[in-house]
């Protein structure tokens, strides 16, 4: 009688969790797998499977896992303190940095995640216009706040403005200070904003939603009518800050709002993110600057953190290097023809939407450009076609790839070869 196979690291730890963590989980990311390392372009689970990761931490890790040049500013802050409550150099020169690359940052104010960078932005408005509503865009991801967990992924979208709570415990009244207006249709969104100007503090929208690109003018759209009726424009640029070229993506759109949200790519792996924009608003954030009643608090006992800051300006340089961008975009165009040219060989309908270092499929025939796009496409089938590229040693989110500049020529190898298996597979 053969004797019992051992059970795996992974199988162990999973139990574990379970035991510990909700859904066994950290409630990010599907808990059947427990990571034990990455570098570069590739992550192991505990049992020592590789992986080459379109997940990238969520996207914070740009230019691949434990670069040498980041792991070497991070050693060499830590004999010196891991954090102090106060300001530190690295802080200092950090915000610099994003002063002087980001079209709308006259100041800088840190914390810690995107979610607390994307809550303050919307305070800040509240704040500075002395109103109370924010316009949001369906499916349009702000972070875990309640204002922001309104109308993220309705699975039936109600009729706008009306916005749709995502989550138990968000008092019903929140979703009465969200107004919703659909993504890239810049007739409605206008005129939504002209009817309720009077109560609206401001507007926040991803400039790149999730998948989505920004039709031609609907920024442009945005920022004029915000501009003519004095209501704060705020872009949500955790995700596509210093991601969409150096001057992020209102840098390569040529729109600029009057605040925006940072994170991921400016911690370098690290908890940080940011709110930048200019004096007048930003100034809220100061008691010395406005009236007590103006005065906007936010306290954060890791924010700015000098650990962080050193690694996001080792990342920074990476980044202002000639090439990297150019680097990075043509990765991800060679990695989207190719899904494009699998789906095809196969005979699957679907759209490769998005931009070359954000992108995945939607199995769709008709053209993506909102949410309600998105949720038409059939979910059953990217599920079946993400597991294949699992098993075939790729790893990445439900919805998303990340690109980073340590994906070389082996991992888009390896990526198209697992394409046209997991095309096969779906194909029917």
């Amino acid at each position: 009688m053969a004797s019992p196979q051992p059970r795996s690291d992974q199988a162990s730890l999973v139990e574990r969790a379970r035991r510990v963590l909700p859904g066994g989980g950290l409630g990010n990311f599907p808990p059947d797998i427990v990571i034990r390392s990455g570098r570069g372009a590739r992550v192991w689970d505990v049992d020592g499977n590789e992986y080459v990761d379109y997940l990238l931490g969520s996207g914070p890790m740009l230019v691949g896992h434990a670069h040498p040049e980041v792991l070497e500013a991070v050693s060499r802050q830590l004999p010196n303190g891991t954090t102090f409550f106060a300001t530190n150099e690295p802080s200092i020169v950090l915000a610099e940095e994003i002063v002087a690359a980001t079209p709308c940052a006259d100041k800088v104010r840190f914390v810690s995640s995107g979610s607390e960078a994307t809550l303050y932005a919307m305070r800040l408005a509240r704040a500075h216009r002395r109103r109370e509503k924010i316009l949001k865009f369906e499916g349009g991801y702000h972070g875990m706040s309640d204002y922001a967990l309104q109308s993220l992924a309705p699975k039936r979208p109600g009729n706008f403005p009306q916005a749709v709570p995502d989550s138990a415990g968000i008092p019903r009244r929140v979703s009465d200070e969200m107004l919703i207006a659909p993504f890239n249709d810049a007739d409605l969104a206008v005129s939504l904003i002209r009817e309720h100007a009077d109560d609206l503090a401001g507007v926040i929208v991803e400039p790149f939603q999730r998948l989505l690109p920004p039709e031609p003018g609907f920024l442009e759209a945005l920022r004029e009518v915000t501009t003519e009726l004095g209501i704060v424009l705020i872009f949500d640029e955790v995700v596509t800050g210093f991601r969409f070229g150096y001057s992020s993506a209102q840098g390569r759109y040529g729109v600029t709002p009057d605040l925006c949200s940072l994170g991921k790519t400016i911690g370098g792996g690290f908890p940080l993110a940011a709110v930048a924009g200019r004096d007048e608003i930003m100034a809220h954030f100061d008691a010395g600057a406005v009236a007590p009643d103006a005065f906007t608090v936010q306290i954060g006992t890791l924010s700015g953190n000098p650990v962080a800051a050193v690694a996001g300006l080792a990342t920074l340089e990476i980044l202002r290097r000639p090439g990297a961008y150019q680097t990075l975009f043509a990765t991800g165009e060679r990695l989207m023809r190719g899904l494009e040219s699998a789906l095809a060989n196969a005979g699957v309908q679907g759209r490769v939407v998005g931009d070359p270092c954000l992108f995945d499929v939607v199995f769709t025939t008709e053209r993506v450009k909102d949410y309600r796009g998105v949720l038409r496409g059939d979910a059953k089938r990217l599920e079946r076609f993400n597991a294949v590229l699992r098993a075939k040693g790729i790893l990445k989110g439900s919805s998303k790839y990340y690109i980073s500049l340590a994906h070389g020529d082996a991992e888009v190898e390896q990526t198209l070869a697992a394409y046209e298996a997991a095309a096969a597979a779906v194909a029917g």
